[in-house]
């Protein structure tokens, strides 16, 4: 049978073949379909959803702080080990192992590199580039441990290191205190000088003391009431000085201002001639000393009665009876120096005046101070700035509210107020007896129960419910121990260098010296030949 030629050849059947690519074709079209749909739902959504890496960084951020805070972590556990190496660093450095010492520092600086690695990719570390280094620090801890450089040992000997610390601490700090007090204490070899060639040229100068013979004479100004008195008890002559000059260069009428200055035996006679050879600005000024006023007895003056007790003496001038447990400061004798308390009985010394401004001799008047007589105190004895702003001045930083007469008499939480620049109504003052309330407070801490030291305590006890408070710019304080605001300074009538760091010691404080020593005649023949400079 003939064949028929290719071409009419009928074509063989394979149904399933066609089918399948056809199916194929219609999944890669809905496929291409579906791509683009997506696509256009991406780009019709807001812009702020455009920027998916913010969300992504947070998320990673949180990623790795949940790394760190994990107890499977690896990362976490890197850095348990590296903070305990740190620890045996210490310890055996301590202990003079100085090799192994190195050793962990090395190892610690080779972890926190993968530490500081893992940070900045911002991945958590993965057991397999940290092995190496975890086992290296256990095996270098595990040696630590062998060398007793255990948590336990660890643990005693800082508790021994941080209490030789404190011990030397302490030590340094009583020393400091010590030679601080010291410093202050001391007469600088130039105030020396000048106390004793004053007391020279007042005996060997016959001009000088008819001068202030003259002066006392012809001077009613002492006792008159329409002018402005000002007193200071002080028996370093410089710094009085200071307190005169600097008023009268401040005040708008020196001729209407009068110092009454009282001094001790010793200093008398220097105190009269320097301010008899000394002219300022027409300020009349009258020197006396304590010595004088027949009333200072020991029958009056509580003060005066302990300094005869052979404990109190031993107290303030052995330091023997406590043990050393009473810091230096709370034992220096000028606490019992009548200069000190003659602040109580200021009626007695100038019986006949009735407003009295009374001012350290380490202060520097800057403003002009005749306002401060009109003030009204409605009625109080003492006005005064308070110091209650400054942090701890209230009545509980001075005095013993263990005690029970303390407690029931006085609020610990009153304010307190600051001694320097007080005006004094004497006339309300002896209608209230006040110099009688210091006598009591006096007698009744004979024992030193009450308070530890100084005028400030009985102060606050004598004036409490009589004190008015005053302006703040009235009286500047700190500038012996602390930093003051300049703005405050500037503004301040009064500075105070109430502290240690007197202006006229080695030990003032260097850039409130200047506000000081502008007062200061440094070209005075005596000054120059005292070395002052």
């Amino acid at each position: 049978m003939r064949r028929r030629p290719i071409d009419f050849r009928r074509p063989v059947r394979r149904p399933v073949s066609n089918v399948l690519w056809w199916v194929l074709c219609g999944i890669a079209v809905l496929l291409f379909i579906l791509v683009l749909s997506r696509g256009s739902q991406i780009d019709s959504r807001p812009a702020i959803l455009k920027r998916p890496y913010r969300h992504d960084r947070i998320m990673e951020s949180l990623n790795i702080t949940e790394e760190l805070l994990s107890p499977v972590s690896v990362t976490r556990q890197l850095s348990d080990l590296v903070s305990l190496a740190k620890a045996f660093v210490v310890i055996a450095k301590e202990s003079n192992n100085h090799q192994f010492a190195w050793e962990l520092s090395a190892q610690i600086r080779i972890s926190q590199i993968l530490l500081s690695d893992a940070a900045i990719r911002r991945t958590p570390l993965t057991i397999r580039e940290s092995e190496t280094a975890i086992r290296d620090m256990t095996l270098l801890l595990y040696q630590g441990q062998q060398l007793h450089y255990d948590s336990a040992t660890m643990i005693m000997r800082l508790k021994a290191k941080i209490q030789t610390l404190d011990e030397q601490r302490s030590s340094v700090s009583e020393k400091s205190s010590k030679y601080g007090q010291i410093a202050a204490e001391e007469v600088p070899k130039s105030l020396y000088c000048l106390g004793v060639r004053l007391t020279t040229e007042w005996f060997r100068n016959s001009n000088l003391q008819r001068k202030l013979m003259e002066r006392n004479q012809i001077d009613m100004k002492l006792k008159d009431n329409n002018l402005y008195h000002f007193c200071v008890f002080s028996d370093n002559i410089l710094a009085t000085s200071v307190v005169v000059n600097s008023t009268a260069l401040s005040s708008e009428n020196p001729n209407m201002v009068v110092f009454h200055l009282v001094t001790d035996q010793i200093n008398y006679a220097a105190m009269k001639a320097w301010f008899s050879m000394n002219d300022f600005q027409g300020v009349t000024v009258e020197v006396q000393k304590f010595e004088d006023f027949s009333w200072l007895n020991a029958s009056y003056v509580p003060v005066l009665k302990q300094l005869q007790d052979s404990e109190t003496q031993s107290y303030y001038f052995s330091g023997n009876s406590d043990d050393g447990r009473t810091p230096i400061k709370f034992r220096n004798p000028k606490y019992l120096s009548m200069l000190n308390h003659l602040r109580f009985y200021i009626p007695e010394v100038f019986p006949a005046l009735n407003k009295v401004l009374f001012l350290d001799d380490d202060v520097v008047v800057q403003k002009d101070l005749s306002a401060i007589f009109s003030i009204d105190l409605n009625g109080n004895v003492n006005g005064a700035v308070e110091t209650c702003m400054e942090t701890f001045h209230r009545y509980h930083k001075y005095l013993n509210y263990s005690h029970p007469l303390i407690r029931s008499h006085f609020d610990p939480d009153a304010c307190g107020w600051a001694f320097g620049m007080n005006v004094f109504d004497l006339v309300e003052w002896r209608k209230r007896n006040v110099t009688g309330i210091y006598h009591h407070w006096q007698e009744m801490n004979v024992d030193r129960t009450l308070w530890k030291l100084g005028t400030l305590p009985p102060g606050l006890l004598t004036f409490y419910g009589l004190t008015e408070p005053l302006d703040p710019s009235w009286h500047v304080l700190g500038l012996g121990y602390t930093n003051v605001d300049p703005q405050v300074i500037l503004k301040g009538a009064v500075l105070h260098f109430n502290g240690n760091s007197k202006p006229w010691l080695k030990i003032g404080i260097e850039k409130y010296k200047p506000l000081w020593e502008k007062y200061v005649d440094y070209s005075h023949y005596l000054l120059q030949q005292c070395n002052f400079h």
